[in-house]
């Protein structure tokens, strides 16, 4: 039985993507993610350590920005775009993550190359109202 709400658990992804993606503090995220973190990821090495390692490894100019955040019971899903990367592309990715005891304690993730608009079929951007530059 969930011990938060979702609107809670929606606040606690947002604040920890933030700590950790954009501001880069690892001891603050420490406190979000799980000793016991499940990665699900195909990019992602296993439990809190393989993400923290993944992130220490992204150039510095990686930011996360979220556009909708979504949650049910433990349950938060994220659309996001991760830019500054270090790849061609930013990703456009929906994360689910798995709240218990106040933690992130599951993570599941589909990522995207975002698309220019010469590239979009649909003539609709990825992400917010524009294509990237």
């Amino acid at each position: 039985m969930s011990k938060t709400t979702p609107a809670e658990n929606k606040a606690l992804v947002l604040k920890a993507f933030d700590t950790l993606f954009n501001k880069r503090d690892y001891a603050a995220a420490e406190r979000f993610w799980s000793d016991r973190y499940i990665q699900h990821s195909a990019h992602i090495a296993p439990g809190r350590e393989g993400l923290f390692a993944l992130i220490r490894a992204v150039p510095e100019t990686l930011r996360y920005e979220n556009q909708l955040a979504v949650a049910e019971g433990d349950y938060v899903i994220t659309h996001g775009r991760f830019s500054g990367n270090g790849r061609p592309a930013a990703w456009i990715a929906a994360d689910i993550v798995r709240i218990e005891d106040g933690k992130l304690a599951e993570h599941w993730d589909v990522l995207q190359d975002e698309v220019t608009k010469a590239d979009s079929v649909s003539g609709l951007p990825m992400f917010g109202n524009r294509f990237p530059s």
